[in-house]
């Protein structure tokens, strides 16, 4: 029996993947988490062999709750099943443990088939994310642009960012302008919007 957890902050979606699995004959959904907070904590509870997780989650999302999961239970495999199938959301999952990375509006079978592959150690990437991610390649910003970026997606002033993060106001602009510069954007809100449609941010 291959032991599941699914979490998905939508209870709907959550039953609904839950409901699925659990017509399998050799698939049981032993757990459901409703954020990524819960995960680690619940798949040790469960001794599940299989995590199904979204990406965008209340607490940690997706990617930290792999990580963070891939770190304490590396014996536990993981599927990110996400609506937003952006190929750097595909980059980070892998790079966070994830054995498996499907959208939600793949047909069924293709999810369970997902879930036996990756719990007999196969690599299951959707193959249209897979092409479109090699087309696109890997972010070109580095760490500290993303945190920069991502601190100033609410909105906030060049001073407001620097304080958050501890920098001087100049350093803020150089990063902001070196983001602008690599995503080929034109203001810093275009280079925010292209770096989270491509799943960097």
């Amino acid at each position: 029996m291959i032991r599941v957890l699914v979490a998905d902050d939508q209870a709907l979606v959550r039953g609904a993947l839950a409901a699925m699995l659990g017509l399998e004959p050799d698939i049981e959904v032993v757990a459901q988490a409703a954020s990524g907070d819960e995960v680690v904590a619940l798949a040790r509870a469960s001794e599940v062999d299989v995590v199904l997780l979204d990406v965008q989650m209340p607490g940690k999302d997706g990617l930290e709750a792999a990580a963070e999961l891939h770190a304490a239970l590396p014996g536990c495999r993981i599927i990110v099943c996400t609506t937003f199938g952006r190929p750097g959301y595909l980059a980070r999952a892998m790079a966070a443990g994830a054995a498996g990375f499907v959208v939600k509006d793949s047909p069924p079978e293709q999810l369970v088939d997902a879930v036996r592959r990756v719990h007999s150690g196969l690599r299951v990437v959707d193959p249209a994310l897979a092409a479109e991610s090699l087309a696109t390649g890997t972010s070109p910003l580095t760490g500290r642009e993303l945190e920069v970026l991502r601190a100033a997606g609410d909105g906030a002033t060049v001073a407001d960012v620097a304080a958050r993060l501890h920098l001087s106001d100049g350093t803020v602009r150089n990063h902001l302008s070196a983001a602008i510069g690599k995503t080929g954007a034109r203001t810093r809100a275009e280079a925010i919007r292209i770096a989270e449609d491509r799943g960097w941010l």
